[in-house]
């Protein structure tokens, strides 16, 4: 496994992340025991960097990770949460909810303290409140010991944007983006440049756009338009008439970019942690006449998106 540097944290992450929303029931039920099973097989494979929610299935991300991690050294891996989002429309900001938070989030996880912190979905948010409230009340949690380092996330570039560019030099450490760097959209690419420039690392999310990218498709809930989620389900078939998977080619895709840290893909199996680790680790051995032909399908719908907040 490749360890990448993580802006100036010190921190070494694992090239692949493990996103934690299928432990919460997002796309479907895995069961305890597979999920748990799961994320002891991908650490044993070099995976190091966890991120959860309270939101991913109203908590029970976070229970599951942190009955998974309970017997793991807690210096083998990284753990990553949010505040802030609590359901579909619950969203409070505010430092009383976002300090309590973190100690329900302690709890759930089994934790002493948090690596990562971040801010969750701040488009949902009043940004002037984020940057005055939410990110002082982290700070002071991170002055403590009980966070180590603090981001922000978000699906809108332009408020990742502008709370990097607004938030005092060294207040952010990362921000994780989701959604904006595979093969449908790289508009992630336009912030990449102020955030090297800054030291900010960047988690990039979703690399099959939250299961668009997937011959299985996405969820009913999945927020793209219909010529979006047609042209996707094209281009699933197109790989698979080639004997190739549309997850495979769209993970290395996202996985050969040299500026992103670290990249989260949902897994909740162990199968799925096998083929992803295998993506992973040959991400360099791809067949670039068909990425040519898939990026060219899906050219109508390139940086297309959908609103959120």
């Amino acid at each position: 496994m490749q360890y990448n540097e993580f802006g100036n944290t010190g921190l070494k992450v694992s090239r692949i992340g493990y996103g934690c929303a299928p432990l919460g029931g997002v796309y479907g039920d895995f069961g305890e025991s597979a999920c748990i099973s799961a994320i002891h097989e991908a650490i044993n494979k070099g995976i190091n960097y966890f991120d959860t929610a309270p939101y991913y299935g109203a908590t029970k991300s976070e229970s599951v990770l942190g009955n998974a991690l309970k017997n793991i050294p807690r210096s083998s891996y990284i753990l990553a949460t949010k505040v802030g989002r609590y359901g579909l429309d619950n969203f409070d900001f505010t430092e009383e909810r976002v300090t309590k938070s973190v100690t329900e989030s302690l709890a759930r996880l089994q934790v002493d303290f948090i690596d990562i912190i971040q801010v969750h979905d701040i488009e949902f948010g009043d940004i002037s409140q984020i940057l005055t409230e939410t990110l002082p009340a982290l700070r002071k949690l991170k002055e403590k010991g009980i966070v180590k380092y603090i981001g922000v996330t978000g699906l809108p570039i332009a408020c990742l944007s502008r709370v990097v560019l607004e938030s005092n030099d060294g207040e952010i450490d990362m921000i994780l983006s989701y959604c904006h760097y595979n093969l449908l959209d790289t508009t992630l690419q336009s912030i990449i440049p102020m955030l090297k420039k800054k030291n900010i690392a960047l988690v990039n999310a979703s690399p099959l756009s939250m299961g668009l990218l997937s011959i299985g498709g996405p969820q009913p809930w999945h927020p793209a338009p219909q010529d979006i989620k047609d042209k996707c389900k094209e281009a699933a078939i197109k790989c698979e008439d080639r004997g190739a998977s549309l997850a495979d080619v769209a993970l290395k895709f996202a996985l050969r970019n040299k500026d992103i840290a670290t990249t989260l893909v949902g897994m909740g199996t162990v199968d799925e942690v096998t083929r992803n680790i295998s993506s992973c680790l040959h991400a360099d051995d791809y067949d670039p006449v068909l990425l040519s032909d898939i990026k060219d399908l899906l050219k109508p719908v390139a940086d297309k998106t959908w609103p959120s907040g």
